[in-house]
């Protein structure tokens, strides 16, 4: 890996090498705004590597690059919705019946656990039946999949950008493995060729405007670790700046310090002691206001 690219915690030398790559084929191809671990809007994804390209006369085009080291990698993600919910439905369906059955083979597997035998809960594991235990089996592996491997398949319902690229290494490919609408980047001897083109998705200006300013905010947290600026530094140059602001004659000027870019810095602590820093401030002016820290408990007498 190149010097000066920084891994995320957790993350690997190769893994950390295949968005260095998709980083330089998007500025190659002309998306001039890149970064690197953004969060995409309208969902709780983030991409590891997301870009915009400006269009002449147009609102410009976005794309979205995941990076997959390991096939098992690949295939959390790419589980399809409408297919596992068929298959969902279909399992469903056959423990129902198999647990009719069950029932009136069993009658005595109530737990006697309500007042009316109709409601009550059979426990049907006590039998032992296998059949039941690997359609259970099947049936919770494949709601964890539904649930929380769909992240391909929400990425382009959600339409977060116009082209979706699957970035992997030259032995992990196999077009089969692909998501659908998704373009396919392999790595081969240091550089990304474009094996599989994506399908183009139409998206509003709205959602343009709102990726290319997650790209900025990742854009500047990234510059402000390198240039050691922390929420305290920024608090404090809010401080100096609020009295020049307000000296400004703007109809919109309120008089009010503005809002602090929060999203930059990359540590919350930072936030807190700046929160815990303001209540104390407002505290002499407000004296009946007391921090929940500071509130000793009431104790009665003993008589």
């Amino acid at each position: 890996m190149a010097a000066g690219i920084k891994r995320a915690r957790g993350e690997t030398e190769r893994h950390a090498g295949l968005k260095r790559l998709a980083f330089l084929w998007a500025q190659a191809q002309g998306y001039s705004a890149c970064a690197m671990e953004v969060s995409l809007p309208n969902c709780r994804y983030r991409a590891d590597v997301a870009a915009f390209r400006l269009v002449p006369k147009q609102i410009g085009s976005t794309a979205i690059f995941e990076c997959k080291q390991a096939l098992c990698d690949l295939r959390r993600d790419n589980c399809q919705s409408d297919d596992a919910q068929q298959r969902l439905e279909t399992i469903s369906q056959r423990r129902q019946l198999l647990e009719r059955r069950l029932r009136a083979h069993y009658p005595n597997l109530r737990n006697g656990d309500s007042l009316f035998p109709e409601f009550d809960l059979p426990d049907f594991t006590v039998v032992g039946h296998r059949g039941y235990a690997r359609l259970l089996r099947e049936l919770r592996a494949l709601q964890n999949r539904f649930y929380d491997c769909t992240k391909f398949d929400k990425l382009l319902r959600y339409r977060c950008a116009n082209l979706y690229f699957v970035v992997l290494p030259e032995g992990l490919f196999r077009d089969s493995e692909i998501p659908i609408d998704w373009g396919a980047l392999v790595e081969a001897e240091g550089a990304l060729t474009l094996v599989r083109k994506p399908i183009w998705h139409e998206t509003t200006a709205e959602y343009h405007i709102q990726l290319l300013h997650r790209i900025a905010v990742a854009g500047t947290r990234v510059i402000n670790r390198k240039l050691e600026i922390t929420f305290e530094d920024i608090r404090a140059g809010s401080r100096l700046s609020a009295v020049d602001l307000a000296k400004v004659d703007d109809p919109g000027a309120s008089g009010q310090p503005a809002k602090l870019a929060q999203a930059n810095c990359g540590r919350s602590s930072f936030l807190a002691e700046a929160a815990q820093v303001k209540i104390k401030e407002s505290v002499p002016h407000r004296p009946e206001f007391r921090p929940r820290t500071e509130i000793v408990q009431h104790r009665w007498p003993r008589r």
